[in-house]
Parts: structure tokens; C-alpha cells; sequence
């Protein structure tokens, strides 16, 4: 187990806030409202952030300076309708797209967007090529054998596995899950983080039926601190500022939620960012809240993150409102204090 360390030096500024708007408005054709409406992870595609929903199907492509968006368009669900929520009535059909991470190919970036796996309408891997360009294609994959591999790694999954962020590191795909749910009798909640080995992701993805998948690896528990006495949990995660090494630092998202389980939301009471520092003999782990500029904690929900381009002082995240009447919010932070530096790219 890492135990994560809160450490008051380290400072979160907000610099600025953008509602996420689409820019062509609302599609009812597609059952697309007029703006994003949750945000679950964040990854750059050129000189945008792709925005992925885990409750509407469709990935935004924001530009950070406006939050004006353009729309990937997803498969629909049953009746052709492409958001789920409890007014709905639907709210247990949605796809629960919750990590993203854009992957450098040689016809250039492929996004890949994982379900949560909290049920198994949610084991769906989704792969976008070229996305927001004429020739885009993308493909929803069900991939139960994947998260059969991942359920049956009891150390990582935990009592009700609830994937939630994913980075790759060279030929490695390291997901986050999030220790939100129910315990059980045999087993607790649990964040964690496993390895699986990326090409052979690649090769079960194209032939499911055919392909085993990896087993995963390396797997570590964390415990990642609390926040106004309800304990964090990962919500996402990317590699600092481009850092190529095989020991990379990361930065994390992880939200304080009431939830009774990992299908239910709950009451927030703050979101932290931070820090794992592989690099020295042993791997360190430190967090800041998210507090106003009096000091008190935020009650956001933080659920994406991506490093800024501007320098390594620059991240931004999204928050997820949990209501579908509000936009979701794109957030560009300013990192403060005794930060780890990345190491410079390969």
C-alpha cells in the first residue's frame, strides 16, 4: 500500500473557468443537447482536448481557449437516444466511458476511451481515429474477456471495480481504479492501479473472439487521503508534461464522494490533485485540495485532467456537475509550491 501524503506547501490556483458549450448548438436528430454534460476524462488531440461523457455518447473536441466544441458522434443506445440519466428512466444503459487516453499511431493520435466495468453493459472499449477529421472512424468494441482478467485480479479490482483513469508508458497501459463501491464480506474497495501489456490490448481489441487478452500486472493499492472525512478516490490520471521515461511522473485526480456505491453518485466534498514520484528508491505520493481563496474546500467533483502546453506550471481539468441541465466545466489551474519537475522528453 502508498499512502498518500497531503502537503499544505503544494497550491492549486484556478486561472480560469469555460462552460462547455458545442458550436453548433443543440442536434436532436442525434439526441445531442446544446452542451457537454458531463466530463469523465481528458486528453489532448492536436490543438484540442477531447472531452469523453460517461453519460451521453459523444466526445467533445474543446478548444481550451473558447470551450467551444465539436462532436465525435457515438453509437447510440436502445431507441437511438444518446444520453441516460435518472429522469430518463435509462440511467443503467449508458456506456460509462470514464479513461481516455490519446495514443500516438502512425496515421497520427487514436483516442481511446475504456468503460468503467461496474456492470457489464459497461465492459466497451471505444477507439477513435482521426478524430474531427473527413475521414474519422471509430469503433465501440464489447470486451468482456479483457475485464474478466481484470475482475478476476481481486487486488485491483477490489470489491465493485470501477475503472476511472489510464496512461500509457512505453509499451505499458496503466489503469486507475477507483475504491468507491460497496464493500463486501470478502473483499473492501479498493484504489488501485494494474499494468496490461498495450499490443496485446491492441490485438484481443481487433479480434475479441479470437485473441485472449493480457493478464494484468504490477498491481499496487493506495490510500489516497480524505477530504472533509470522506476518503478520495482516483478519478484520473496522465503523464506529466510529455515525460517519456519508463518511470514517469503522473499526476492524479481524486474526488471525496458520498457514493454508496460505484454506480450511484453522491455528495462532494472536494477534489485533489496530485502527485506519484516514482523516480527516487521508493515511490512518493502527495496531494492539494482544491480550496477557494479563503481557504475553505471546494465541494468539485475533478474528473479529467491533462497537462498544459504553456509550461510545467500548467494543467487543466474538468469537472462533472452530475446534472444534465449544466454545462461541464473546463478548468485551467496553475500548479504553485515545491511541485515535482518532469524529466525532460526523449
Amino acid at each position: 500500500m502508498i499512502h498518500a501524503q497531503h502537503d499544505p506547501a503544494l497550491v492549486v490556483h484556478l486561472v480560469r473557468q469555460l462552460p462547455l458549450r458545442y458550436t453548433a448548438g443543440a442536434d436532436h436528430a442525434f439526441d445531442r443537447p446544446a452542451h457537454v454534460r458531463a466530463g469523465s476524462g481528458l486528453a489532448w488531440v492536436g490543438e484540442r482536448l477531447a472531452v469523453v461523457q460517461d453519460d451521453a455518447n459523444f466526445i467533445a473536441l474543446v478548444d481550451p481557449t473558447t470551450g467551444l466544441a465539436d462532436c465525435v458522434v457515438l453509437p447510440a443506445g436502445a431507441d437511438g437516444v444518446r444520453q441516460f440519466d435518472t429522469g430518463r428512466g435509462n440511467k443503467k444503459q449508458k456506456f460509462d466511458l470514464e479513461a481516455l487516453v490519446s495514443i500516438d499511431e502512425p496515421d497520427g493520435p487514436m483516442l481511446l476511451a475504456i468503460g468503467s466495468g461496474s456492470s457489464k453493459k459497461r465492459e466497451r472499449v471505444l477507439t477513435v481515429r482521426r478524430a474531427g477529421e473527413a475521414d474519422e472512424t471509430l469503433a465501440l468494441i464489447a470486451a468482456p474477456g479483457l475485464y474478466e482478467a481484470l475482475q478476476e485480479a481481486t487486488d485491483f479490482s477490489g470489491s465493485d471495480m470501477n475503472l476511472e483513469g489510464a496512461v500509457l508508458i512505453g509499451d505499458v497501459l496503466r489503469l486507475f481504479g477507483r475504491g468507491n463501491g460497496e464493500a463486501t464480506k470478502h473483499r473492501v474497495p479498493l484504489d488501485a492501479t494494474c499494468d496490461v501489456h498495450w499490443p496485446s490490448v491492441r490485438a484481443y481489441l481487433a479480434q475479441p473472439e479470437h485473441v485472449a487478452p493480457p493478464k494484468p500486472t504490477r498491481l499496487q493499492q493506495y490510500a489516497l487521503g480524505e477530504a472533509n472525512g470522506i476518503r478520495l478516490s482516483f478519478t484520473d490520471a496522465t503523464v506529466a508534461w510529455g515525460d517519456r521515461s519508463d518511470r514517469p511522473l503522473i499526476l492524479y485526480t481524486a474526488a471525496a464522494e458520498g457514493s454508496p456505491d460505484s454506480r450511484r453518485d453522491g455528495e462532494v466534498a472536494g477534489s485533489a490533485i496530485g502527485v506519484l514520484d516514482p523516480r527516487g528508491d521508493a515511490t512518493v505520493m502527495r496531494y492539494a485540495l482544491l480550496r477557494d481563496p479563503h481557504g475553505a474546500l471546494l465541494p468539485l467533483k475533478v474528473e479529467g485532467i491533462a497537462c498544459g502546453r504553456a509550461d510545467s506550471r500548467q494543467v487543466y481539468v474538468v469537472l462533472d456537475l452530475d446534472d444534465p441541465d449544466a454545462p461541464s466545466l473546463l478548468c485551467e489551474l496553475r500548479l504553485d509550491g515545491p511541485w515535482p519537475q518532469p524529466n525532460a522528453p526523449a
